[in-house]
């Protein structure tokens, strides 16, 4: 009986050495689903104040600093030019156009149109009159003669 002993102790020791080299891994347990916490709404967006009164600045004039019409007539093709430049071609022109137009404007002291004259019209190409005259009214005010 004392063999039989021997052999369990022996087996509880042998058990007990294995056990002990072996660290238990805990178990790792999802924390409990928790619901997040509502999300207060976000306040409606305020319209931007639009100051409707009345400014009482003057407006901006461009003034040319010309000193002779020939420079003025300078100022005021550069303007319409700036204005207009994707419409207007740049450089020495082609040839074989399919319309040429000269025409005279007349402009006050504050640089709005008074009158066009055409003095070479493009009869051919009522069209490009139109356009040409649109584009010269869209340009002004151009800058004050002083």
């Amino acid at each position: 009986m004392l063999a039989v002993a021997a052999v369990i102790v022996s087996v509880i020791a042998v058990v007990v050495v294995i056990m002990a080299g072996y660290e238990s891994t805990p178990v790792l347990v999802p924390p409990p689903l928790v619901a997040p916490p509502p999300v207060a709404p976000l306040p409606a967006p305020t319209p931007p104040t639009v100051d409707i009164a009345p400014r009482l600045e003057a407006p901006l004039i461009n003034t040319s600093n010309a000193s002779t019409p020939r420079e003025y007539r300078r100022d005021a093709a550069s303007h319409l030019y700036r204005q207009n430049a994707d419409l207007i071609y740049q450089g020495m022109m082609p040839p074989l156009l399919y319309a040429i137009g000269v025409l005279q404007v007349e402009i006050d002291a504050t640089g709005q149109i008074i009158g066009i004259e055409w003095l070479r019209s493009p009869k051919h190409a009522p069209e490009v009159v139109a356009e040409i005259e649109r584009m010269v009214r869209r340009a002004a005010p151009f800058p004050a003669p002083l």
